[in-house]
């Protein structure tokens, strides 16, 4: 009989390896690099390796159990940091409709449901399927087994009335929500509605919820993550105080909440912020003087919009797999993946196909769902998740000392937001943030899939950002035009010389929408470009970067550019380099290329 040991040990017959051993094959690396001497202190070194999020939150290159793991409860149980189910189990798989044709939504809904979908979400009014239809839309739905989400906007109270009628005198499956969220369509349109959330949430029929807490808008606008969970709080706090002072005890007035994230391709901040946001949660429920059963989060996570691509949309199956993993292992209760053309306009049967099938493979075939919490004991995601937490906590309680959600939304909240995507904006053009198929490796040749127009979007509020939209703008401009723009690369020496930094500068303006030819100096004046850019390596730039630059703008060109350290050469005064504001590059190149904005 085996003796099962208290503790696993699985580095049981390996040596024990040291944190200064880590440090000093990683020293050997960053001074191959340049980063690092031999006279660099060891301690000097994880600083080096060591990132910085949006949120100010330090990344560490590595973590053991010398850093220790926040207390962080069992599954199922207070403060529900691992989950607010105690085993594992799927979650739920929702998709969003919002074809204005009925028919077509109808079709689409019950296509999902029969092939694996479990949950509804629909977007009624101007931005979707008419209030009015919604019968029409779930005729043939078993209401009594697929929970619906509604999503109406200023068009709430007309669409719970809807609800309210259909559902009269049948069974509703739990899950479903009215999807009243008064100061989250304030902050996505502007418009102020008046709602009485009491009042809905009696009304509703036994397991549908009557609020969301929809903190994707502030994502959306280029918010960071402990943003978008502070103003999640905020939000939340302020439906507390509306429904309980409605009547409902604390204990019914949390019942109605489900909060919405959004999920990202960076999973493991995904995963931190869907546990830091219940374990805030959880603590603001106590403070409320919730029973600890009554302390959590539901939780609806949504790929992220901000990070979808119309330029090789094709990259967007990877990111949302990425991110409905991240979503999964994160506890969240419902996943909502966007379609790969979501950039594109409506989506089609194939892509919608695709998009509930990445979340049937995950928890069919990969058993992401068969494991609770996955991620809890992690040195790193614990105190990912606890820093996160804490510098989200920072940004509720400014929120409340600003009076509140609703008066921050005229205060700090847009502000901040704009801040921090102004930071990140940076990053991105620079490609220290970088967007596979569009700022890297871009296709110029691609052909793009063709999709109906998506109904007008919510205008007004806050903005509405794309990480992508600066360099899809420059392709946009650049396929605009009669021909393709096109730049010069002037190579000088052998092809080991060069290839690097040609391919380098290649796909940096392939970025903007630019096409290169590679060529001599001398072959520049056949080549028809006005513009170029000189390829090779340091020690042949000192002896030939000069005279080359002299040549090709006799030969007629207006702009030389050089592939290398800024301050090269004398007689050039523009260079591309890692790190370089390639949108600012692209955007003068095709200035001096003579294309229209």
């Amino acid at each position: 009989m085996t003796v099962r040991p208290d503790e696993l040990l699985l580095a049981t017959g390996f040596p024990t390896a040291t944190r200064d051993e880590w440090r000093h094959l990683a020293a050997a690396v960053l001074r191959k690099l340049g980063r690092a001497d031999e006279e660099t202190p060891l301690d000097q070194i994880e600083e080096k390796l060591a990132t910085t999020t949006y949120d100010g939150v330090r990344i560490a290159p590595l973590y053991t159990a010398s850093d220790g793991v926040p207390a962080t409860g069992l599954p199922g149980t207070a403060p529900y940091t691992r989950g607010t189910r105690a085993t594992a189990g799927g979650w739920d798989l929702r998709q969003r409709h919002e074809h204005p044709d009925p028919a077509v939504t109808g079709e689409a809904v019950l296509a999902d449901l029969e092939n694996g979908v479990t949950s509804v979400w629909l977007v009624l009014g101007p931005a979707g399927v008419p209030v009015s239809d919604l019968g029409r839309v779930l005729d043939g739905v078993l209401l009594d087994l697929a929970p619906v989400v509604l999503d109406a906007g200023a068009d709430t109270l007309a669409a719970a009335e809807a609800w309210f009628a259909l559902t009269a005198g049948r069974d509703v499956a739990s899950g479903g929500n009215l999807g009243a969220d008064p100061l989250g369509l304030r902050a996505r349109t502007g418009q102020t509605v008046e709602l009485d959330l009491a009042d809905l949430a009696r009304r509703a029929p036994a397991g549908t919820r009557a609020v969301t807490v929809d903190a994707t808008v502030y994502h959306d606008a280029g918010g960071s993550d402990a943003e978008e969970l502070g103003c999640a709080l905020a939000t939340g706090v302020a439906y507390l105080r509306a429904l309980t002072a409605g009547g409902l005890t604390v204990g019914d007035a949390l019942d109605q909440l489900e909060f919405r994230f959004a999920a990202t391709a960076d999973q493991f901040l995904t995963i931190a912020k869907l546990r830091a946001a219940r374990r805030l949660w959880a603590r603001v429920a106590e403070v409320c003087g919730a029973a600890p059963g009554a302390r959590g989060q539901r939780q609806h996570a949504v790929t992220s919009d901000a990070m979808m691509t119309a330029r090789d949309p094709w990259v967007n199956m990877l990111r949302t797999t990425l991110a409905a993993f991240a979503a999964g292992v994160g506890g969240a209760d419902a996943v909502t993946v966007a379609p790969f053309d979501a950039r594109l306009g409506l989506p089609d049967a194939f892509t919608r196909r695709i998009a509930r099938n990445t979340q049937s493979l995950l928890v069919e075939e990969s058993n992401v769902a068969r494991v609770a919490d996955p991620a809890g004991g992690s040195w790193y995601v614990e105190n990912l998740t606890e820093d996160l937490a804490k510098a989200a906590w920072d940004w509720f309680t400014e929120i409340e000392r600003a009076g509140g959600m609703a008066a921050a939304l005229d205060g700090p909240v847009p502000d901040r937001l704009a801040a921090t995507w102004a930071k990140r904006r940076a990053n991105i053009a620079r490609r220290k943030d970088p967007i596979t198929g569009v700022s890297e490796f871009p296709n110029l040749d691609e052909k793009l899939p063709v999709r109906s127009a998506a109904p007008a979007g919510r205008a007004g509020g806050l903005p509405r950002v794309r990480y992508a939209q600066d360099f899809e703008a420059l392709r946009d401009r650049a396929d605009a035009h009669p021909t393709r723009p096109t730049v010069f690369l002037a190579t000088l020496g052998p092809v080991a010389a060069h290839t690097a930094r040609a391919s380098f500068a290649a796909n940096l303006f392939a970025a903007g929408g630019i096409a290169t030819v590679t060529g001599d100096v001398a072959d520049f004046a056949g080549s028809g470009a006005t513009v170029a850019c000189l390829c090779s390596s340091d020690r042949i730039y000192a002896e030939q970067a000069g005279p080359a630059a002299d040549a090709l703008r006799a030969a007629g060109a207006t702009r030389v550019w050089l592939a290398g350290k800024r301050g090269t050469s004398e007689q050039v005064a523009d260079y591309l380099y890692a790190g370089c504001d390639a949108v600012a590059v692209c955007d003068s190149t095709l200035d001096d290329l003579g294309v229209a904005r």
